[in-house]
């Protein structure tokens, strides 16, 4: 099997189901913008001490979960290929505020806003985060024009949550002091 299959080069792709459409079709950016998100995290697995296999094992549960959420994405309802898949629901999203409220425990307190930065895992983790965001607002704005899950979407916002929380987790376990940001002061 070829790696390409020619059939985008008049700039449309299939959505799993055969419908064609606009490779700036907001469905496609959506779903894209969640693969944007799965590199990052992947970036941050490489990334990773060894020390962290607790982590490791949970970017790795969140990049399987993507290419669920991704498939979700791609996958009109009432498609032909519907059937095929298994869509993100309650659950989902609740295991994620069970794996944020689990660090959040280790994490520092929280007093202000922070710099995205410190370890390189930290950093990626943070730049995966605000994919996510933007993957949530790319969903949010497909919602305006055609029917989606909406667990999706509460599963994109509870990701940055929890991509945020992981970040500083590891930024603590490394031993490094988080950047606060500090604010500008009127003259």
């Amino acid at each position: 099997m070829k790696i390409y299959t020619k059939t985008g080069d008049q700039g449309e792709t299939g959505l799993y189901g055969a419908d064609r459409v606009g490779k700036d079709h907001p469905r496609v950016e959506a779903y894209g913008t969640v693969d944007e998100a799965n590199s990052a995290m992947g970036l941050a697995r490489a990334a990773l001490p060894p020390s962290h296999e607790d982590i490791q094992a949970d970017l790795e549960y969140l990049q399987n979960a993507l290419f669920d959420l991704g498939a979700d994405l791609a996958t009109r309802f009432g498609g032909p290929y519907e059937k095929n898949l298994v869509r993100l629901d309650r659950a989902d999203v609740e295991r994620l505020e069970t794996l944020i409220d689990h660090y959040q425990e280790e994490a520092p307190a929280f007093t202000g806003f922070i710099h995205p930065g410190g370890h390189p895992a930290a950093a990626a983790l943070h730049l995966a985060r605000t994919i996510a965001r933007r993957a949530e607002r790319r969903v949010v704005e497909l919602m305006h024009q055609e029917e989606i899950n909406l667990e999706a979407m509460r599963y994109l916002n509870r990701l940055s949550d929890l991509l945020f929380t992981l970040a500083r987790v590891v930024n603590k376990r490394q031993g490094l002091e988080e950047e606060k940001w500090l604010v500008k002061k009127r003259r």
